[in-house]
């Protein structure tokens, strides 16, 4: 029964993540918190099921030619090495689970409450790429762009390691902000080529760790893989307007609760 319910959830969540587009460790996580997972297994195993879902998009976005690998690599040049540094430090500075699990949940409920934000201003954040496209701009983010890249790719990789949330939505506002020049493709491509690594790197510092359930990363993935098709083919026919805005009010509530309640 189990076995079934995880399934279930994972349906759930990947129908949602085909018709907003939204991430799904922001759903998936505190879903399995609610089923009474521990939060350390919660985040270890929704990482590695991220890393895997999300794969064969990379692949298809490369095939397009969506993904500006210079910029995926900067990214990645932060948040790898800060995911492993996290790992290192939740392995040799606590001597069990219990002593990072409020670490655990206050960085999930941080994040929730920041990709809810993001959500809620996602058109602002667009209009404000779209003006800061001027390539005769001299702006400081411009001039500083690589290196605030690697910057914000560290923060990454310690928050996305310990929440699971944050390397979809999160990346995204940053490419927006650091590279306005980006076609929308480009942007969740090159988000998407960044998020895969970051997430499996994540995944396998929690696996070194014993934080991952396989049993239930394997149910997860039968139920959700065939709902994100769906989901993906309903998502036109559903008003955006409606869904985004519902599902950044949930987050939020859920992202307070775990960052200020837990």
């Amino acid at each position: 029964m189990e076995f079934l319910l995880y399934a279930a959830a994972g349906a759930f969540v990947g129908l949602i993540v085909g018709l907003t587009g939204i991430g799904g460790g922001s759903l998936m996580t505190p879903l399995l918190l609610l089923f009474q997972i521990p939060p350390h297994v919660a985040v270890g195993t929704d990482l590695l099921y991220a890393a895997i879902t999300k794969a064969s998009g990379v692949v298809s976005h490369h095939k397009h030619k969506n993904i500006n690998w210079p910029i995926a690599g900067l990214m990645a040049l932060g948040s790898l090495p800060a995911a492993l540094a996290t790992g290192l430090a939740l392995k040799f500075y606590f001597s069990d689970y219990q002593q990072y699990t409020h670490i655990i949940t206050t960085s999930l409920g941080v994040m929730l409450i920041l990709t809810a934000v993001l959500l809620l201003f996602r058109n602002k954040l667009q209009e404000f790429a779209t003006r800061s496209a001027n390539p005769k701009k001299h702006s400081f983010l411009q001039k500083h762009k690589s290196g605030l890249t690697v910057c914000m790719g560290i923060l990454l990789g310690v928050f996305v390691t310990l929440s699971s949330v944050g390397a979809g939505a999160i990346g995204t506002a940053i490419l927006l902000i650091l590279y306005p020049m980006l076609r929308s493709t480009n942007v969740v491509g090159t988000d998407l080529a960044h998020a895969v690594p970051l997430t499996l790197v994540g995944g396998l510092v929690h696996l070194s760790l014993g934080n991952v359930n396989y049993a239930l990363l394997g149910a997860l993935l039968i139920g959700s893989l065939p709902a994100i098709h769906i989901g993906t083919k309903l998502g036109s026919r559903l008003p955006e307007k409606l869904l985004r805005p519902a599902l950044a009010s949930l987050l939020m509530v859920i992202g307070a609760k775990y960052a200020f309640f837990s």
